[in-house]
């Protein structure tokens, strides 16, 4: 095979970058010429779908910039230097074994921070710039070299090491995900709902069209009057929050002396096609809450929302304050948004014209398949979601390691149609919800300034789903004349891994500001902070986990000490199976 010369190769291409009318031909629309034109930009048709542009100057910088970036390595490749490669996809030693693979990775991760200036620079909206950053991104994550057999030699090395064999075993682990719709994360053979995942002890003791209701068996001899309500998302399954014993959220609560009671979303199929965002609300949250005031025998409960759930949880006392009924002694939101003017890197997804078309689709009935859920959460994240199970799965063929979260972030949930798409239109795309009356559910004005109990919010610091400061926001818009009755507390990790952050591992930090916000029932601060960076400003970080100071705001506002249940619901609500209950154990598939 005859190979082009290298240093000539170098040289033509040098120069047609370094004339500046070739430059601003490939900063058009590709021509016919094919890949290997100079002219054939893969940017150009996001820059024309979105119609913007790049000012001239700012162009030439960059240019220059690059042309500067591509001589130093290209000078470091012929003199034999080796690139410094700051990727952890590219920290193996195989990467710098021959000069052709680093020289492979530091093209293209110069090549990928030059695309990515160019998506930073174009002339457009903060709204229209993030849509065009993200597809870029998701051109640039798809691109590396580690994706691809023929350019990764750790790969390449696996593959020689075992005869063949880790080819054989890649192509046989794509065909089973191909099967299954999407890529495995975990050996999920390895868990079972109930068996090794979902395992805390209960009873479910109540159950409609829409969920279960699980209580939980006490772990100590007295617990607090007051129960707790845990309402999970509807768009995952609960047992996030009682994963395995030692990470389970519900076992350390129960274990801190609280009785609690759990909402198991049913998986939607097509006969629950026509259920709107009241339902949710009416017939899951606003039911849960008075089977389990109930039960117990208590006027008020603990209100618990993690994510949508919280969402769902804020809007059902704001219904039920509407109707002159306060039954929370206190509510805690976990990553939860409530004012949507910050959605994260979900606004990318969400415009008139993608939420239309959903409508046209959806609107009047139908399901959202938890597949399309979870597809569009991996792109969130491609290089950790995708990419790395493409590399290890197929080019390596491995078998992915046991973990228990991705396990279930697996087990993917359905969604009403009508229900989604009034979600989607009324919070993040119009952000109704914070605006006092200008929704109204079940019947009624939603005011969530009405809703009158503590307020216990947590944010996580690297939440790319739920901005830590869009949690924040929460506390501006609850108890508006008593911002003393909130409480923030901010973590360390995102939106999942914040959360299950077991309190007996002591890893991680947290942040709490006592100085701005009031704390536990309301016996310091002032009024209230007036931002979220102000609040940072004066907070101080804590090693290990946060979740001692959620049970003692729980604890605080948990009322007087009484003899643990002995057994599960009442003469009226009698169990029915044990914990976690049948609608759990329904897939997606």
């Amino acid at each position: 095979m005859n190979m082009p010369d290298p240093q000539a190769f170098a040289t033509t291409w040098m120069n047609q970058l370094s004339n500046p009318s070739a430059w601003q031909e490939w900063m058009k629309m590709p021509t016919t010429g094919g890949m290997g034109s100079p002219t054939a930009n893969p940017l150009a048709s996001v820059f024309k779908d979105f119609n913007v542009s790049i000012a001239p100057a700012r162009l030439d910088a960059l240019r220059q910039d690059y042309l500067q970036k591509v001589g130093q390595l290209w000078q470091d490749f012929m003199s034999g230097k080796a690139p410094q490669l700051r990727d952890k996809r590219f920290s193996s030693s195989d990467w710098n074994a021959t000069p052709f693979a680093a020289f492979t990775a530091a093209s293209y991760l110069l090549n990928s921070e030059f695309m990515m200036a160019l998506s930073d620079a174009v002339e457009a909206g903060p709204r229209e710039r993030q849509k065009i950053r993200f597809a870029v991104q998701q051109m640039v994550d798809a691109m590396s070299p580690a994706n691809f057999l023929a350019t990764n030699p750790e790969a390449q090395a696996k593959l020689i090491e075992t005869k063949g064999e880790s080819l054989t075993k890649g192509l046989q682990n794509m065909l089973e995900d191909l099967r299954k719709g999407r890529i495995s994360q975990t050996d999920e053979s390895a868990f079972e709902v109930g068996k090794n995942v979902g395992t805390t002890p209960g009873q479910v003791v109540y159950e409609n069209e829409l969920f279960q209701l699980i209580q939980y068996s006490p772990a100590t001899p007295t617990v607090r009057a007051v129960p707790l309500l845990m309402i999970p998302p509807c768009i995952n399954k609960f047992y996030i929050l009682d994963l395995q014993p030692e990470n389970s959220v519900v076992r350390y609560t129960v274990e801190q002396g609280n009785t609690v009671f759990m909402v198991s979303w049913r998986n939607p199929d097509a006969s629950m096609g026509n259920l709107a965002w009241d339902d949710y609300v009416e017939r899951g949250a606003i039911e849960a809450i008075r089977v389990t005031r109930e039960i117990s025998a208590q006027d008020k409960v603990h209100v618990f929302g993690f994510c949508v759930g919280g969402t769902i949880a804020a809007t059902a006392l704001a219904v039920l304050a509407a109707r002159d009924q306060q039954p929370a002694a206190s509510l805690s939101l976990l990553t939860t948004l409530l004012d949507f003017s910050d959605t994260g890197v979900l606004e990318v997804f969400i415009d008139e014209t993608q939420v239309a078309q959903r409508e046209s689709k959806l609107a009047k009935g139908g399901i959202m398949p938890g597949g399309d859920l979870a597809t569009t959460f991996s792109a969130l994240r491609p290089n950790d979601l995708v990419w790395n199970y493409v590399q290890q799965n197929y080019l390596k063929g491995k078998t992915p390691p046991a973990f228990d979260l991705l396990y279930w972030n697996a087990d993917s949930t359905n969604l009403p149609g009508p229900m989604f798409c009034w979600y989607l239109r009324n919070t993040y795309l119009e952000n109704k919800l914070k605006v006092p009356g200008q929704l109204t559910v079940c019947g009624v004005p939603v005011d969530l300034g009405r809703i009158d109990a503590p307020l216990f919010v947590y944010g996580s610091k690297e939440d790319h789903i739920v901005p830590w400061p869009a949690a924040f926001a929460s506390l501006g818009l609850l108890n508006p004349k008593n911002p003393k009755a909130n409480r923030f507390v901010l973590g360390a990790s995102g939106h999942i891994a914040g959360v299950i952050n077991p309190a007996s591992k002591g890893k991680r930090s947290y942040w709490v500001n006592d100085g701005v916000d009031a704390g536990s029932g309301g016996k310091k601060g002032r009024k209230g902070p007036r931002s979220a960076d102000e609040w940072f400003a004066g907070a101080l970080e804590h090693k290990g986990s946060w979740w001692p100071e959620w049970a003692r705001f729980l604890q605080e506002n948990g009322g007087e000490e009484v003899t643990a249940p002995t057994q599960a619901g009442n003469a009226h609500y009698q169990p029915s199976e044990p914990a976690p209950g049948r609608y759990v154990k329904v897939r997606a598939e």
